[in-house]
């Protein structure tokens, strides 16, 4: 067996390669080597759009009286460790439940953030069996559960780098723009309105940058709600409509996910997203005393705030002001204590 600097070294390689070939699934979608290319009905959602097999995202027919009357439409981008369109997480599924339970005027979706196909990590991909392996090690928190789920987490937080990158980031926030609009459309929507992009952990930076092209695609406002999110000071800051930075006090995830990104610096005034801040479309809202992940964590059921409400409580219903367009200074948030 090999000692654990050797397994160290090696995993240091896998990871610095991993990063190496992390655009070129977009660039291959770009060049239309393979997924859909992005035809006219992604950027114009009035247009005919085909059906898409490899699309996981279960289709709901819905009348069209029912489909006028629906506001807002909200976008659910998942955490880095999502592996498919739909959420695997106990956490991640009560809160898109919950979200459901306290919008019902509205209408809540979900994509893949982490794929420009929106194909699942365990799809039909050159290394599914590398992604099932590692999911049901997660799953089954095994002996590698948490090697698996790093693993997971290391592939998607490179797709966040590349949403970020002044290079790529144009094509993959374009294709993730086309990826939210079809499965918009999959509802019955027909454009205009409000639609919500709520993006946690690294969905948020994906989130952000998907705002201009959504918007220039639907006509709609578009808000982004991004929940503990690691972001860059991506141009999209000052395209969307608003922009709400919703972060725990104890979430260190967020606050260290800033440092990267000058641009997110306040010594850097000139940047999107302190000019973003000075007009006051960008909200930075502490909304409780929650952690990023885990026990106090934004999903946490069993830890409770000042008032009463689970962590997880405070966050749907933070989530559901956003979305209805209640005012950043009026936001349900909990107590954050010292």
């Amino acid at each position: 067996m090999p000692d654990l600097g050797t397994l160290g070294w090696v995993a240091l390689f896998a990871l610095l390669v991993a990063g190496a070939l992390a655009p070129l699934e977009t660039l291959g979608w770009w060049a239309g080597w393979f997924g859909d290319p992005l035809a006219p009905q992604e950027t114009h959602p009035h247009a005919e759009h085909p059906q898409d097999p490899e699309d996981d995202v279960e289709e709901v027919p819905t009348a069209p009286a029912a489909v006028s009357a629906v506001d807002p439409w909200v976008v659910f981008l998942s955490g880095i460790h999502a592996v498919g369109p739909v959420v695997y997480g106990r956490g991640e599924a009560r809160l898109v439940a919950g979200l459901r339970g306290a919008i019902p005027e509205g209408r809540v979706v979900q994509v893949f953030p982490y794929s420009v196909t929106n194909r699942a990590l365990t799809g039909q991909r050159a290394f599914a069996v590398v992604w099932r392996w590692a999911l049901r090690g997660k799953l089954g928190k095994r002996r590698l559960g948490a090697a698996a789920g790093f693993l997971i987490n290391a592939r998607n937080f490179w797709q966040v780098l590349v949403s970020a990158d002044r290079r790529y980031g144009p094509m993959y926030n374009r294709g993730s723009a086309a990826l939210v609009v079809r499965a918009l459309r999959r509802r019955g929507y027909t454009g205009g309105g409000r639609v919500v992009l709520i993006g946690f952990s690294g969905g948020g930076q994906i989130a952000l940058g998907a705002a201009p092209y959504l918007k220039d695609a639907t006509r709609a406002e578009v808000v982004v709600a991004s929940l503990g999110g690691v972001m860059a000071a991506d141009p999209g800051v000052l395209e969307a409509d608003r922009v709400f930075h919703l972060h725990g006090r104890r979430d260190r995830v967020q606050r260290w996910g800033a440092w990267p990104f000058p641009g997110r610096w306040r010594l850097l005034p000139w940047s999107p997203w302190n000019v973003a801040r000075r007009r006051g479309t960008l909200h930075s809202v502490t909304i409780g005393p929650s952690d990023h992940t885990g026990a106090n964590g934004y999903l946490d059921e069993e830890a409770t705030a000042a008032d009463g409400r689970s962590y997880l409580d405070v966050t749907i219903d933070v989530l559901a002001a956003v979305a209805r367009g209640v005012a950043a200074d009026r936001l349900p948030v909990a107590e954050t204590g010292r």
